[in-house]
């Protein structure tokens, strides 16, 4: 086989997420072939944010960390009162993200919180459908911890069908 290793970001095939995946297409050729990916304009996490949706909290109250204060202060500071921000430290380091570029990887765990004001939630498995670029069709279990854990395994289907499409024009 011949190997063609590409990095791709989700991102570029349109899906409202930036997620940097390693594919490595093997071909039966005596070289490895090129395939003619097109980037598409990024969708905004506020595609899919829903602010009437999920469970709300104060963004104060007696149970929060001051780690989690500190990056809702950042967050503010840089974006406003609305905005996108990994709860456990991880993803968009101190500051988390604006609504207006795509949200970081939705991994198998549930990462990223949206902050409105002075409340704040955990993204639903709805809103890390979207992020993943599945339709709004697609069935998930009703457990929302396996619906998060089968998202952050999966493959964007949007980016599957450019390296599907892709490949199939150059071969």
């Amino acid at each position: 086989y011949a190997l063609s290793p590409m990095l791709l970001n989700a991102a570029d095939s349109a899906v409202p997420q930036e997620r940097v995946r390693l594919f490595i297409i093997a071909t039966r050729s005596k070289h490895p072939i090129a395939l003619r990916l097109f980037k598409r304009d990024h969708v905004p996490a506020s595609s899919f944010i829903d602010f009437h949706a999920g469970q709300w909290a104060p963004v104060v109250h007696s149970k929060r960390k001051a780690a989690t204060l500190a990056r809702v202060a950042a967050g503010r500071a840089r974006f406003g009162d609305r905005f996108l921000m990994p709860y456990y430290g991880s993803g968009s380091g101190l500051t988390g993200r604006c609504l207006s570029r795509p949200i970081g990887t939705i991994t198998t765990k549930d990462r990223w919180a949206v902050v409105d004001g002075d409340r704040m939630r955990m993204l639903t498995k709805e809103e890390n459908r979207a992020a993943m670029g599945f339709p709004g069709t697609y069935k998930l279990p009703s457990a929302p911890k396996l619906a998060l854990h089968m998202l952050g395994n999966a493959v964007c289907p949007p980016q599957a069908h450019d390296v599907l499409k892709a490949l199939s024009e150059a071969l």
